[in-house]
């Protein structure tokens, strides 16, 4: 790293520092005030409102790492740019995209960072977030894990479940059908409920109905450990995957494709879980390649102008994700192609920006 690079990042750096603060602080206030009469009403004791906002801090510095980002870069430049510093830079016949090479490699990072961040420390704290909050307040936050209906074995079994307690790993209400390859109905079995057992589903009080000839038969169903679908299988089934590890998440998709199940919207949610993170690289380069193009206010212009180019991306992401969710498109063309696009756009801005 040379002397010019390590200047810029210790320009960067205190106002990325100061942006990112105020954001988390901004956004820590919106939640909190938007729940205050709540907490007030149900009195609850201020350690535990404090409790609440420190489990909220990780998704807010996810919230507003790009932003901070994008804002930091544009007023770092817009600065160096007001007081005629890069004039002496690129006099030395150092070019524009090699002199911001050091942000766009901090903006490279960031992703990097943002994605195992949101992985291992967002999703956990803000569901403790969310799991503490709602006793604070006596707000139920069941999982939608009753109506269940899921396949498998390729359609051959169709499971009808009342609801899935799954921290007793217990099944209520269940209806089974069975069907041959060809779609022909061979029997339905009907159980108040399953215990899994840590291999298969031991049914309570089971019954099976099937034809025999002119004639349709209930008896008990004789002991089996044929029905051996995860557990999983019925929670993945109403979980949103933004609530699950990249792992759990895989795990969902795979559950869902021997289940039989359309699998498109998670698929897509699945896809967008690895593109969100590259945003802030792609705000990073689109607000540098917003730097400097402008001769009059260029603190203010390069800000709205970096900060229009990212409600671009963000609206661009947003038209894709839903075309991908509705099956118009591919999934993961609906998660990467707003990324490739503005990474392409804001190369092309930042090779002919002004030097």
């Amino acid at each position: 790293m040379t002397v010019l690079d390590r200047y810029l990042v210790r320009q960067f750096l205190p106002i990325f520092g100061i942006a990112i603060v105020m954001f988390m602080l901004f956004i820590s206030l919106i939640d909190l005030f938007a729940n205050l009469w709540r907490y007030l009403n149900y009195e609850v004791p201020a350690v535990q409102i404090l409790q609440v906002a420190l489990y909220y801090l990780p998704k807010t510095f996810s919230y507003a790492l790009p932003v901070s980002l994008l804002f930091a870069a544009a007023y770092t430049l817009g600065d160096l740019y007001s007081r005629n510093e890069l004039t002496s830079v690129f006099a030395s016949g150092i070019p524009f995209y090699r002199f911001s090479l050091p942000l766009v490699v901090i903006g490279l990072g960031a992703s990097i960072f943002a994605f195992f961040f949101e992985d291992r420390i967002v999703i956990p704290t803000f569901k403790a977030k969310n799991d503490l909050g709602s006793t604070l307040l006596r707000q139920s936050r069941r999982e939608k894990d009753s109506d269940i209906v899921i396949k498998a074995k390729n359609g051959r079994l169709i499971y009808s479940i009342d609801y899935y307690d799954h921290r007793t790993m217990m099944l209520n209400g269940i209806i089974i059908v069975e069907q041959s390859e060809t779609g022909n109905f061979l029997s339905v079995i009907r159980a108040p409920k399953a215990a899994w057992n840590g291999t298969y589903w031991e049914f309570s009080n089971p019954l099976i109905y099937e034809w025999e000839g002119d004639m349709l038969l209930i008896k008990p169903l004789p002991s089996t450990d044929e029905y051996r679908e995860s557990p999983d299988t019925f929670r993945r089934s109403a979980v949103n995957v933004e609530d699950l590890s990249v792992k759990e998440a895989a795990f969902m998709v795979e559950d869902l494709k021997r289940a039989g199940l359309p699998i498109t919207n998670v698929l897509a949610d699945y896809y967008h879980r690895y593109s969100f993170s590259s945003v802030s690289f792609v705000v990073m380069l689109l607000s540098i390649s917003m730097g400097g193009r402008f001769r009059k206010n260029i603190l203010l212009m390069s800000f709205t102008a970096s900060l229009g180019s990212a409600v671009v991306f963000y609206v661009t992401e947003m038209i894709t994700m839903m075309m991908a969710r509705l099956g118009y498109i591919p999934p993961v063309v609906g998660a990467w192609f707003p990324v490739g696009l503005f990474v392409v756009i804001g190369g092309i801005f930042l090779r002919s920006a002004k030097t």
